[in-house]
C-alpha cells in the first residue's frame, strides 16, 4: 500500500462514519432520546456505565461526558461488577449498558443484580430481541449499515455512533438542567478549556 492508497483508506473511513452519524437522525426514536435525557437528569444517585472491548471505550467516554455536565457517573468494569463491584450501584441509580449484539456475557451477567437493586437500566444495542434489550427499562437501538473495515466486522463506526448519541444526550442535559458556564469552570479548571473558562487566555 502506497501513501496515496493509505490516504484513500482514511477518506473512506471518515466518509463511512459521516454517513452513519447522519443516519442517526433518521432512525433514532425521539421519545427514547428524550427519556434517556430525563432519566439521567432525574437520577438522584449516580450513573454507572459498562461495556466490554470497544464498547467499554464508549462507556468510559459516556461516563466522563456526563461528569463534565455534573451528572455524577462512573465506569463499572463488568468483570469487577460480578465480583462485588455491583455494590457501587444503589436503588434509583441509572445503569447504561453497551453491547452491540446485546448478548455479551459479562454484561448480561450484571442484569439480575441490577434488576434486584432496582436500578434503571438503559440498554444500548443493535439487537432489539437480545437478552440485554429484553431486560432493560429503556432500549437505545443503534445499528450502523457499515463498519469502516472491509470485512464489516471491526467495531469502528458503530462505536462512534454510540458516542455521538450520548454526546447529544450530554449537550441536551446542559440545557435541560440549566447548566452554566460558571459551574463548568468549577469542575474544569485545567488545560486550554480551563484557561478559557477562567479568562486566562493570552
Amino acid at each position: 500500500m502506497d501513501r496515496n492508497e493509505m490516504w484513500d483508506k482514511a477518506l473512506q473511513v471518515w466518509k463511512t462514519g459521516a454517513r452513519e452519524l447522519e443516519r442517526l437522525g433518521t432512525y433514532i426514536d425521539q421519545d427514547v432520546f428524550a427519556k434517556v435525557v430525563e432519566a439521567v437528569a432525574g437520577c438522584a444517585g449516580r450513573v454507572a456505565t459498562a461495556g466490554v472491548g470497544t464498547s467499554a471505550a464508549a462507556a468510559r467516554k459516556i461516563a466522563h461526558s456526563l461528569c463534565c455536565v455534573e451528572r455524577p457517573a462512573f465506569f463499572l468494569s463488568p468483570g469487577d461488577a460480578v465480583h462485588g463491584g455491583l455494590g457501587a450501584v444503589q436503588p434509583g441509580d441509572v445503569a447504561i449498558l453497551v453491547s452491540k449484539g446485546g448478548g455479551t456475557r459479562e454484561i448480561t451477567d450484571m442484569l439480575p443484580a441490577l434488576r434486584t437493586k432496582k436500578a434503571f437500566v438503559v440498554g444500548v444495542t443493535e439487537n432489539p430481541e437480545s437478552q440485554l434489550a429484553r431486560n432493560s427499562d429503556l432500549v437505545v437501538g443503534i445499528k450502523v449499515e457499515k463498519e469502516a473495515d472491509e470485512f464489516n466486522l471491526l467495531a469502528t463506526t458503530s462505536t462512534t455512533a454510540v458516542i455521538a448519541f450520548f454526546d447529544a444526550v450530554a449537550i441536551a442535559l446542559m440545557t435541560h438542567t440549566g447548566y452554566t458556564r460558571e459551574r463548568f469552570a468549577v469542575i474544569h479548571p485545567g488545560g486550554a478549556v480551563g484557561d478559557r473558562l477562567l479568562g486566562k487566555e493570552g
